[in-house]
């Protein structure tokens, strides 16, 4: 019998045998498969030529190593230690997770009281209530929260003008009930903030002053529960960057800090009055990078203002993003608010509200509410993202990102300072300006279809049922706008629908494929798409026609319109003379689908108007198409 050894690989790595590849390497692998892609760049070139600018002018590089991080020395510190980019705690989310915040916004108190009870009895650990003109009625709020543990579910409110006579009336209920509110709840005081959303700059000094009174009453009161809220929801619902809310939330807290302190409140006191709000998108390493640097840039307001060692752990609040939520297939808003809620608890939020998928329709219904809420739990209890502590913390890439954002938005915020604040920043317009410049440029990448909007510009489905939602409470308006990433596109679809509606039928587009499938095939689906998108239906029947067919053809289809798809050598066989047959049947206007090269003149001659391709901008495509067979705006 053969006898083996304790321990028979002692010595032996699987890595021993291969020699350390080198950044240099990487390089000329880079540009060797560059070269066979038709892009001619020299070694030294390849990692730009990959590199990829995002907002803020950040770039986000291929590859990361050691030498490329921002903090080789480790300054990025420990969990619950300053600088806090690893958190606010030591323990992490590890012990519970992060608090599972659902928002309800229903006018109705006795409909409100029954989704905010079945949502604490499924899983979600706290409340966030509109209340006044967004919400409940500030009467009716006590009728809301009946049968609420206040001991045990912390209540975050959102009451706009209404906020001091709300948070009189939590203050009842919690001395009718003699209990100490939950760690964690919100009087939600946010004067700067609200009057972002609104314009109403003339009442802000009054406000501050309120709010301060709110937070010594709360300090002195009532431990545990806060007064005020820093929410950059606003700024990022206006098309802000991951950098100007930063910069934007940052600046609202150091106004407020000046409030609290000037009212007689310690440094300490005041830093623990305070909440901060984040949008928590679908580019879950954006995302992540912005909560990590939050927590950064706010322990050095902290440091700044001579606060203890734990004062400066920011607490933070990440909710979905409004912005990139659709009306169109709503459905797909799941996988969104997945991919964010996900990032939010990688990020270290303390709290997060995952938006139901019907948000952006109107009320949700308990369906949605419940699939919103088992998103974290799925994510908590499932897949354990809550058991690490900061999981991003030591990957070269994050903590680049982290390292970049939190400089760039340090630079706005020093912007905002030096123009007086965030108040006077925001009454003189710099901020709107800003922001506005900001989405312009965002817009244009939606367009394009440079950013896609999936079910929405890009793979839409024209037969869908539309999902149909009581109307929520109008928000407040006046101020900043709101804008979302499906409007250009919704507004092109609301086109079609009303057109759909008055005539029976949609607007259609013919697709005069040439030669056979393999030939046209991704090109007829590129046309379908982007046509689709803008409402318009396409109509492929039948698959393949000559110049022989596509007057027939075209004629049958009860289209104005035609896209020619094919390869760029059938175009050149046989997109003239198919041009001319149409042309002579009565299409209105006939795209090409594709750049049309040396022989774009020869294709116009023959009635080709326009052509179609990827990176154009199909906005502009679609509104010319619809203008042009008298679609009504």
């Amino acid at each position: 019998m053969t006898v083996l050894p304790d321990r028979p690989y002692e010595g032996f790595t699987l890595a021993g045998d291969f020699p350390d590849a080198t950044h240099e390497e990487w390089r000329r692998l880079v540009a060797g498969v560059l070269r066979k892609a038709g892009k001619d760049v020299p070694e030294t070139a390849a990692e730009d030529t990959l590199a990829t600018l995002v907002e803020d002018g950040l770039t986000v590089r291929p590859l990361h190593t050691a030498e490329t991080a921002p903090d080789p020395a480790g300054a990025a510190g420990f969990p619950g230690f300053a600088p806090f980019v690893r958190g606010g705690s030591p323990a992490g989310g590890t012990v519970a997770g992060w608090d599972v915040r659902a928002r309800h916004d229903r006018p109705d108190p006795a409909a409100a009281n029954d989704a905010v009870l079945a949502d604490l009895e499924h899983g979600t650990t706290s409340l966030w209530l509109a209340v006044g003109a967004s919400g409940v009625p500030v009467g009716g709020l006590a009728a809301a929260l009946d049968g609420v543990l206040l001991d045990l579910a912390p209540v975050v409110l959102d009451a706009g003008d209404d906020t001091e006579a709300a948070a009189a009336v939590l203050f009842d209920l919690l001395r009718t009930g003699d209990v100490r509110p939950a760690p964690g709840g919100n009087l939600g005081a946010d004067p700067l903030g609200h009057a972002a959303r609104t314009g109403g700059y003339d009442t802000v000094p009054e406000r501050l002053r309120a709010a301060a009174g709110l937070a010594r009453r709360c300090h002195e009161q009532w431990p545990g529960l806060r007064a005020l809220t820093v929410d950059a929801l606003p700024y990022h619902e206006a098309g802000a960057s991951a950098a100007q809310e930063l910069g934007c939330s940052l600046a609202t807290g150091v106004a407020l800090l000046r409030e609290l302190t000037a009212a007689g409140l310690p440094v300490d006191a005041a830093l623990g009055q305070l909440e901060f709000r984040y949008a928590a998108g679908a580019d879950q390493f954006l995302t992540i990078a912005k909560l990590r640097a939050a927590r950064r840039m706010w322990g050095r307001v902290a440091e700044a203002c001579g606060a203890g060692a734990g004062a400066g752990a920011q607490r933070q609040h990440a909710v979905t993003s409004p912005v990139m939520m659709v009306r169109r297939d709503p459905w797909v808003n799941m996988l969104r608010t997945t991919v964010a809620a996900l990032a939010a608890g990688v990020g270290g939020a303390d709290a997060v509200t995952v938006l139901p998928f019907d948000h952006a329709l109107g009320l949700p219904d308990a369906s949605a509410r419940r699939i919103a809420r088992n998103t974290s739990t799925i994510l908590l209890e499932e897949s354990g993202v809550g058991r690490v502590i900061d999981p991003a913390g030591g990957s070269w890439y994050v903590e680049r990102l982290t390292d970049d954002l939190a400089h760039t938005a340090w630079a706005w915020f020093q912007e905002v300072e030096g123009a007086g604040g965030q108040f006077a920043a925001l009454r003189s317009g710099l901020v709107g300006e800003r922001i506005a410049a900001v989405w312009e440029g965002r817009r244009g990448k939606l367009a394009t279809r440079r950013e896609p909007v999936t079910g929405v510009s890009e793979f839409p489905l024209l037969a869908e049922k539309p999902l149909v939602r009581d109307p929520a409470p109008v928000p407040p308006s006046g101020g900043l706008p709101r804008v979302r990433r499906d409007e250009a596109f919704e507004a092109l679809r609301s086109r079609s629908d009303a057109f759909l509606a008055e005539t029976g039928s949609r607007p259609r587009v013919f697709v005069a494929a040439l030669g056979p499938a393999a030939a046209h095939t991704a090109r007829a689906s590129f046309a379908a798409n982007l046509f689709a998108a803008g409402g318009i239906e396409p109509v492929h029947d039948p698959v393949t026609v000559d110049a022989a067919s596509a007057a027939a053809a075209f004629t049958a289809s009860g289209a104005e319109l035609v896209c020619l798809c094919s390869s760029d050598r059938l175009y050149a066989e046989r997109a003239t003379e198919v041009a001319e047959a149409l042309k002579a049947a009565g299409a209105r206007r006939i795209y090409l689908a594709g750049r049309p090269g040396e022989l774009r003149e020869s294709y116009e001659r023959a009635g080709v108007d326009e052509f179609v391709f990827a990176g154009g901008d199909a906005v502009a495509v679609l509104t010319r198409a619809l203008d042009l067979i008298g679609v009504a705006p």
